[in-house]
């Protein structure tokens, strides 16, 4: 009689291979709803069967954006109200998830998907940094310049505070 073992893998690694097989399946998307990441970890079927734990991994612990409750996680991105992506390096997330984990340990994962992690800092990040907009309070850094450049900054001043008791 043969066993069939599936391989243990943690819940939030779960999920990141979901939404990691999603975005390599449909690379002209930006983002899936929780429900499609959902079932793709269910397709999937990673660990024999779906864990009740997958549904609050892509709600909650795997959101680099959201506060930590427990878990600090920054695997995924939340994009809109129920819309999710892959988190990159450079999104921002909550501070109290500083330092928590973004991709699986290549080890801790069966082997068929350790591809993906490759596809990931190849395919995934890189293009992330190509789409990144500046900042456009940061993009005014030095506007208005022109407006007291042929006076000191101390003699702007003393002209403003003149009359002043």
């Amino acid at each position: 009689m043969s066993t069939i073992v599936k391989h243990t893998v943690k819940v939030a690694d779960e999920v990141w291979i979901a939404a990691a097989l999603l975005h390599r399946e449909s690379p002209d998307r930006t983002d899936f709803t929780v429900s499609e990441i959902v079932e793709r970890a269910k397709e999937e079927a990673i660990t024999g069967k779906l864990r009740p734990g997958v549904y609050v991994h892509v709600v909650q612990h795997c959101v680099a954006n959201r506060l930590p409750n427990p878990a600090r996680y920054r695997m995924l991105l939340e994009t809109g109200k129920n819309l999710r992506r892959l988190y990159r390096e450079g999104d921002a997330y909550d501070p109290e998830r500083e330092g928590g984990k973004i991709v699986p340990v290549q080890a801790d994962i069966p082997q068929e998907y350790h591809g993906l992690i490759h596809w990931y800092f190849r395919e995934y990040v890189p293009r992330g940094r190509e789409e990144k907009k500046i900042d456009p309070l940061l993009a005014l850094r030095g506007s208005g310049k022109e407006l007291w450049a042929d006076e000191h900054a101390d003699d702007y001043i003393r002209r403003l505070r003149e009359g002043w008791e």
